[in-house]
C-alpha cells in the first residue's frame, strides 16, 4: 500500500513540473507586451490635460518595441540569416566613394523578363535618379532586376523559379549589399513573411513587416501602396495629401470602412469593430461580400453589415473623420494607412507587432495612435479624452510625412536609398529633426554641413540669424574695355555696401580673365573662377561652396544695376527670408488652355512665381542642391540652354520649401523680355496674362522659346509644377511717401 501511494506522489509531482514548464514557456511572450509601456508622447501630454484620466488611457497602447537586432527565421524554402550592418554588409565598396546604386541588366529568361508595372517603375527610378551607376564595381547597393514584389503563389504577378536566377547573379555574395523590394509575402492561409527563397544577407525594403521577424538597422520597413500610386507625382488625385487641418474635429469622432474576414487570419478586429458602431460620431461598416465563397461562409450579420456598408462613401468617411482605424488585414499593413493620412484623418493604427514604415527614421509618435488590438472596446473612449491641439499637431505632422515620403513611389524609393546612404556614411548621417521637420530629409543634404543652423530651413526653430555678411557672384560674359565698363561700375558699388565680404566673378568672357591691376581697387578680395571652353552652360554660374564662405550669395549679372541702397535693403529682407530667393525683378508661370500646357510669362503684373538671378540673394545652400540633388534631365537641359538656370533654381528652392520666393520694392525693369513682349501682354478681369500667339517675329524670340520649353521639361522632371503665385512686395518704410530723404533709411530705392 505504502508502494502505490508512493508511485501516486510521483505521478502527482511529475505533472506538476510539466505544467510548470508549459507555463514558464507561454510566460514571455505575455510579459514581454505587458509589462513594458512608452513614455507618453507629447501628443499624449497634450490629451493629458484635458482630462486627469488621460494619462492611463493613452499609455496603454504604447508599447515598446523589442530591442532585439538579430534573429533566425527559418520557414519552407527561405532562410533568412542572422543579420546586421556589421555582420552582413560589405562596407569597403562604400568607403571612400560617392554612393552608388547599380541595377542589373534584364535578363534573357522568361521567368526574369516577367516584371509587374509597379517594379518596373521602381527600377527606372532608380535608373534615373542620381545615384545611378552602370558599372557594377563603383556600386554600393545592387538591385537584382529579378520582380520579387509580390511573393504570393496565387497572384499573377507571382514569378516562380526565381532562387536559381537569384544565386546566380554575378553579384550576390550570398546576397551581401544587396536590396530586395517587397510588397506581398505569403499567400493563404497563413500569410507568412516569407518570399519563397533563400534571400541570404539580401537587405528586405519589405511591407508589412512583424516585429519578430524585422532586422533592427538592417531591414527597411516600407508602405503598402496600390498599383495606381502616382509614379512622380504628376497628377492631382486621392494621393495627394488635401485633408484641411480644420474644423479639428470633424463630423465623425472616428471610421472605419472595409472587409470583414469571415474565417482566416486578420478575423478578429474586424469583427468586432460593429460592437462600435453607434451610427452617430463612431461608424464602424464592413462587408462579407468579397472572396469566392462569402456566400457560402456568410453569417447571420452578413445581409445587415453589407446594407449599412452600401451607405456610405469610403472617401467621404476619410475626409470627415478626426481618426480612422487602421485595423490589419491578411496581411500587417493595410493601403489605407496611407489613405487616411492624405485625407487629414488621424491614423489608429491596430496592427499588434506592425513595424510602421521608415520607423527607423520616422517619428511616428507624432503622426498614428498605436493601439493594442486586445483594446478594441475601449477606442472611442481612448479618443475621446485628445485634446484639440494633439490632434493639430498628429494632422499637420501627418500631411508632412506624407506629402514628403509617401506621395509617390519615386519618394518611398529615394527614401529608402537615403536611409541606406546614412547607414554606410554614418560620419554625415542625417539628424532625426531633419527627417521630422520640414522639409524633410529628402532635401535636407548631410554632405553640406554637419550643424542644423548652417542650413537655411531652421532658423525659426533654432532661433538664430545668418551671418551678416554675403558674397557676390556676377557672371561676366563679354571683356573689358576700359575703367566704365558696366562689371567695373558694379563691383565699386558692391565695395560700399558693408556686408560685402567678397566677389567672385565667373569669367565666361571667351577671352582670358583681365589680369589683377585692372580690377578696381577695393578693400574686398576678388576671385575670378574661369570657365573653359565648352564648359559654359547654365550650370556654371553655381559654382562650388568652396569659393564662398558666407550664407549669402548675391547673383549679379555684368550689366546689372543696382545701387548701394537697394543692395542693403535686399539683404535685410533676406535675413528674414533665409530659403526663400529675394530680389527685384520678378516673372511668373501660366497655364495655357490653348496648348493645355504650362508657359513662361515675361508679363509684368500684380502676381509673380519666380524671381531673375540679375540681382537676387539665396543661400549658398542651393549651390550644394544643384550638384548633388537636381534632376539629371534638368542639369542636362542646363547644359544645353543657359538661359534657364534662373528658372531651374527657382523650381528648385519652390520644390524644396513650398513657398514663393519674395519680391523687393518696385525697380525699372530694362530686361530684353519687357521691351520685346510687352505688347504681347492681354488682360482678363483684373488679371494680367500671357498671349502666346502674339509673340512678335525676332532672333530674341528664340530665347523666349527656350524658356518656353524649359519650363515644360522641369515640370516633368520635378513630377509636378513647384512653383507659387505671389504678390506680396516688401517696401522700405516711408517708400514713396512724401516725406524728407533724413527720414527714409534706404531713399535711393527704386532711383536709378
Amino acid at each position: 500500500m505504502k508502494a502505490r501511494e508512493r508511485y501516486i506522489a510521483v505521478l502527482i509531482a511529475l505533472l506538476c513540473l510539466v505544467i510548470l514548464g508549459l507555463t514558464w514557456r507561454s510566460e514571455p511572450a505575455a510579459v514581454e507586451r505587458l509589462d513594458l509601456q512608452r513614455p507618453a508622447s507629447p501628443s499624449s501630454a497634450a490629451a493629458q490635460g484635458r482630462h486627469p484620466g488621460a494619462r492611463n488611457f493613452l499609455s496603454m497602447y504604447e508599447w515598446t518595441r523589442d530591442a532585439s537586432d538579430k534573429f533566425v527565421l527559418e520557414t519552407g524554402a527561405e532562410t533568412r540569416q542572422q543579420c546586421s550592418m556589421k555582420d552582413c554588409f560589405d562596407f569597403s565598396r562604400c568607403h571612400g566613394r560617392p554612393f552608388k546604386v547599380y541595377v542589373y541588366p534584364d535578363s534573357a529568361t522568361a521567368a526574369a523578363r516577367k516584371r509587374s508595372a509597379v517594379f518596373a517603375q521602381i527600377l527606372e527610378i532608380i535608373r534615373t535618379s542620381r545615384f545611378y551607376t552602370a558599372k557594377p564595381d563603383e556600386a554600393c547597393l545592387f538591385i537584382p532586376s529579378l520582380d520579387t514584389m509580390d511573393r504570393d503563389v496565387l497572384s499573377k504577378d507571382f514569378v516562380a523559379s526565381i532562387a536559381q536566377l537569384m544565386h546566380a547573379l554575378p553579384h550576390w555574395n550570398g546576397g551581401k549589399n544587396h536590396v530586395l523590394f517587397n510588397l506581398f509575402s505569403g499567400t493563404w492561409p497563413d500569410y507568412e513573411e516569407t518570399l519563397g527563397f533563400d534571400t541570404g544577407h539580401a537587405i528586405m525594403a519589405k511591407a508589412s513587416q512583424h516585429r519578430r521577424n524585422f532586422r533592427t538597422g538592417f531591414d527597411i520597413s516600407i508602405p503598402l501602396f496600390l498599383k495606381e500610386h502616382p509614379v512622380r507625382k504628376s497628377q492631382t488625385t486621392l494621393f495627394e495629401s488635401r485633408g484641411s487641418l480644420y474644423p479639428v474635429h470633424r463630423r465623425y469622432l472616428v471610421s472605419f470602412k472595409g472587409k470583414r474576414y469571415l474565417s482566416g487570419i486578420g478575423s478578429e478586429v474586424r469583427n468586432a469593430v460593429h460592437h462600435l458602431h453607434n451610427g452617430n460620431d463612431v461608424i464602424m461598416l464592413t462587408t462579407c461580400r468579397h472572396g469566392k465563397n462569402w456566400q457560402r461562409l456568410a453569417d447571420d450579420r452578413c445581409a445587415a453589415d453589407n446594407s449599412l456598408y452600401d451607405r456610405y462613401n469610403y472617401q467621404d468617411l476619410l475626409e470627415n473623420s478626426t481618426f480612422c482605424l487602421v485595423p490589419r488585414g491578411r496581411r500587417l499593413g493595410s493601403f489605407r494607412f496611407l489613405e487616411t493620412m492624405f485625407a487629414g484623418c488621424v491614423p489608429i493604427s491596430m496592427s499588434d507587432g506592425y513595424v510602421l514604415p521608415f520607423d527607423e527614421v520616422l517619428d511616428w509618435k507624432r503622426v498614428a495612435v498605436d493601439v493594442d488590438e486586445r483594446r478594441i472596446l475601449e477606442l472611442p473612449s481612448i479618443l475621446r479624452f485628445f485634446a484639440t491641439e494633439a490632434v493639430v499637431q498628429l494632422r499637420q505632422q501627418g500631411q508632412f510625412l506624407a506629402d514628403s515620403y509617401f506621395s509617390s513611389i519615386e519618394k518611398i524609393v529615394m527614401t529608402t536609398l537615403e536611409i541606406l546612404r546614412d547607414r554606410v556614411n554614418p560620419q554625415s548621417r542625417r539628424s532625426y529633426m531633419m527627417w521630422n521637420h520640414a522639409p524633410g530629409g529628402l532635401v535636407s543634404l548631410p554632405t553640406f554641413a554637419q550643424q542644423l543652423h548652417q542650413y537655411p530651413f531652421y532658423s525659426s526653430v533654432l532661433r538664430v540669424t545668418p551671418a551678416e555678411n554675403y558674397t557676390a557672384v556676377i557672371v561676366a560674359h563679354t571683356p573689358i574695355k576700359n575703367s566704365g565698363s558696366p562689371l567695373i561700375r558694379l563691383m565699386k558699388q558692391l565695395a560700399l555696401t558693408p556686408s560685402l565680404e567678397k566677389i567672385v566673378v565667373i569669367w565666361t568672357a571667351g577671352v582670358p580673365a583681365p589680369k589683377v591691376r585692372k580690377w578696381p581697387k577695393i578693400s574686398q578680395p576678388i576671385e575670378v573662377v574661369s570657365v573653359p571652353d565648352g564648359q559654359r552652360n547654365g550650370v556654371s554660374r553655381f559654382i562650388s561652396e568652396r569659393h564662398i564662405n558666407t550664407d549669402a550669395i548675391l547673383s549679379l549679372e555684368e550689366d546689372t544695376k543696382l545701387n548701394v541702397d537697394e543692395i542693403n535693403f535686399a539683404f535685410r529682407i533676406w535675413m528674414d527670408f533665409p530659403d526663400r530667393i529675394v530680389g527685384y525683378l520678378a516673372r511668373s508661370h501660366a497655364w495655357d488652355e490653348s496648348i493645355d500646357d504650362w508657359v513662361y510669362n515675361p508679363v509684368l503684373g500684380n502676381e509673380y512665381s519666380m524671381i531673375l538671378l540679375n540681382g537676387a540673394f539665396y543661400h549658398k545652400y542651393y549651390h550644394h542642391m544643384v550638384s548633388e540633388y537636381l534632376p539629371p534631365s534638368v542639369t542636362n537641359v542646363l547644359r544645353s540652354t543657359p538661359t534657364c538656370a534662373d528658372i531651374a533654381l527657382n523650381f528648385l528652392v519652390s520644390y524644396i520649401t513650398k513657398h514663393p520666393p519674395v519680391k523687393v520694392a518696385q525697380k525699372k525693369d530694362i530686361r530684353f523680355e519687357q521691351a520685346l513682349f510687352g505688347n504681347a501682354a492681354a488682360t482678363k478681369g483684373n488679371a494680367t496674362y500671357f498671349n502666346n500667339n502674339a509673340v512678335p517675329e525676332s532672333p530674341l524670340s528664340l530665347i523666349f522659346a527656350q524658356r518656353q520649353r524649359c519650363i515644360r521639361s522641369f515640370v516633368s522632371a520635378f513630377g509636378k509644377m513647384p512653383l507659387s503665385y505671389s504678390q506680396m512686395r516688401l517696401d522700405p518704410l516711408l517708400y514713396r511717401d512724401n516725406v524728407s530723404n533724413t527720414r527714409k533709411r534706404y531713399h535711393r530705392v527704386g532711383q536709378s
